[in-house]
């Protein structure tokens, strides 16, 4: 296992808080016409964008709404086909296996992530606290956002050459700096680390307990790590803040 900080791609983006201003009413949810001009708004007219998609679950069904294309280069119309890379969201996914197996009794919140690694790795402890399960699932594990010794040979993909035995390496000699429990502070590491323990505890890589515990029961056939060939006919392309394509 090379990759601690899983990225899942999804071709439904659920939610539209980040994108939609707040209705002038609480109770009134914006209608599919302004959500559009909100997108168009900020594809057409902001350029913040190329493409965007918006999925809404509500009362009513399911709706998505879509404006822009995959690239400058690709005309081709973006729907609710179409396969995004997600990134950090995938964090969610990993907590929700974690409660999917803490509801199975496989593991207990409370339970320190030590019990799941092997016997010669050390987990940091702090005042005679150990880091739970629940701590890298709510980013108050005390650990930093990256591991020191984390050194890509790819900036762009930063995480792809970074082994179990550099992450083991670092948790046995890394000293907390303060209280695990009371301060969030956001944690690639642990948010990746959550993950590990949890593949180990299930006896499986992440990605296929992911895919069994969470994806195919909810029948969420694109999402996953590993991009079939027809999921690369449909994933859109990555682009900066200048609208330059990224990998």
């Amino acid at each position: 296992m090379k990759t601690i900080l899983i990225y899942l791609i999804s071709g439904f983006v659920v939610g539209v808080l980040p994108l939609v201003a707040q209705p002038s009413t609480r109770s009134a949810f914006p209608t599919g016409a302004q959500i559009r001009d909100l997108l168009v708004e900020r594809i057409d007219k902001e350029r913040q964008s190329v493409g965007i998609v918006v999925g809404i679950i509500d009362s009513t069904g399911r709706t998505t709404i879509s404006c822009g294309k995959f690239d400058a280069g690709d005309n081709r119309a973006m729907d609710g086909n179409t396969i995004f890379e997600v990134g950090s969201v995938t964090k969610v996914f990993t907590s929700l296996l974690l409660a999917d197996m803490a509801q199975r009794g496989q593991v207990a919140l409370t339970d320190p992530v030590a019990k799941y690694l092997p016997a010669g790795v050390k987990m940091p402890e702090r005042n005679g606290r150990q880091i739970s399960l629940e701590d890298l699932a709510t980013h108050t594990s005390g650990l930093p956002r990256l591991p020191s010794n984390l050194s890509p040979k790819d900036a762009a993909n930063p995480y792809a050459d970074y082994s179990v035995e550099q992450l083991y390496q670092f948790l046995s000699g890394y000293q907390l700096t303060r209280d695990i429990g009371p301060q969030y502070e956001y944690s690639n590491l642990g948010g990746g680390l959550l993950g590990h323990v949890l593949a180990r505890r299930a006896g499986m890589d992440y990605e296929k307990v992911v895919r069994s515990r969470i994806c195919e029961p909810l029948g969420m056939r694109s999402t996953s790590i590993t991009l079939s060939d027809d999921m690369k006919t449909r994933f859109a392309v990555g682009h900066n803040a200048t609208m330059q394509r990224v990998a």
